[in-house]
């Protein structure tokens, strides 16, 4: 039978935990915080994203069967997030451009800052996800630290005790591969949750396009039934 100053720890996660060195414990920690993040973003950031898909579906929805670009309040669809600030941009473009006969020029500067709130809103929507990414590529290596460490103290302790006892050395070794293995279940995770977002970030990406250029069909539809109305009011003044 070993000495009790010999015998090992419980071999259990929490009581491999308990019986680790601190900077061992101190890896486990951040990724056991590490692999918390990574499922609070999936939660808090799917259903952000969730939301604002539903928004642009249906503000797309609308816009594609309406004649003409709608006034502020019109609809309760269109009366914040990305269409919102769409439609905004649009009109003020169109209020500005007063007076102006050029409406490829208007076209264009309606296109322009519609092209700067698609961007805009799509580093929004990224925001939060580049950690999953970090989490992902770091992860590994740090729970590789920590069996390292581990392994380090182990073959310390193998020296200071006089032993090569298995069951003396096993447990110092268990513990600083439960490090790897934490690594493991923080960064695997991480890189799955990351590549989901991607592909809903992408889908996203062309919901905005859809809009924008759903907005920029009404404004070129009103200003070409803008300009079918000029000649005729010009042709009834010279009469």
């Amino acid at each position: 039978m070993l000495p009790a100053d010999l015998a090992p720890p419980a071999l259990t996660p929490w009581g491999m935990y308990l019986a680790a060195d601190v900077v061992v414990k101190t890896v486990m920690i951040a990724l056991a915080v590490a692999s918390l993040a990574t499922w609070t973003v999936l939660l808090a950031k799917g259903w952000e994203l969730s939301r604002q898909a539903r928004a642009l579906r249906a503000a797309r929805a609308l816009l594609l069967s309406v004649p003409s670009l709608p006034a502020a309040g019109a609809d309760a669809a269109l009366a914040e997030g990305t269409a919102a600030a769409m439609l905004d941009a649009a009109r003020s473009e169109l209020r500005l451009s007063q007076g102006l006969q050029a409406g490829e020029g208007i076209k264009e500067r309606v296109a322009s800052r519609l092209d700067r709130l698609e961007l805009e809103t799509a580093r929004l929507q990224r925001r939060g996800i580049g950690v999953l990414a970090s989490i992902g590529a770091v992860a590994p290596f740090v729970g590789l630290f920590g069996t390292v460490w581990g392994i380090m103290n182990s073959f310390i302790g193998i020296a200071h005790s006089n032993t090569t006892n298995l069951a003396v050395v096993a447990p110092g070794i268990a513990e600083a591969l439960l490090a790897t293995a934490l690594g493991l279940v923080a960064a695997i995770p991480a890189v799955l949750v990351y590549n989901h977002f991607s592909r809903v970030l992408a889908g996203l990406r062309g919901l905005l396009g859809d809009l924008s250029a759903a907005v920029q069909q009404l404004v070129s539809r009103d200003l070409d039934r803008a300009g079918a109305h000029a000649p005729a009011s010009a042709l009834r003044a010279v009469h």
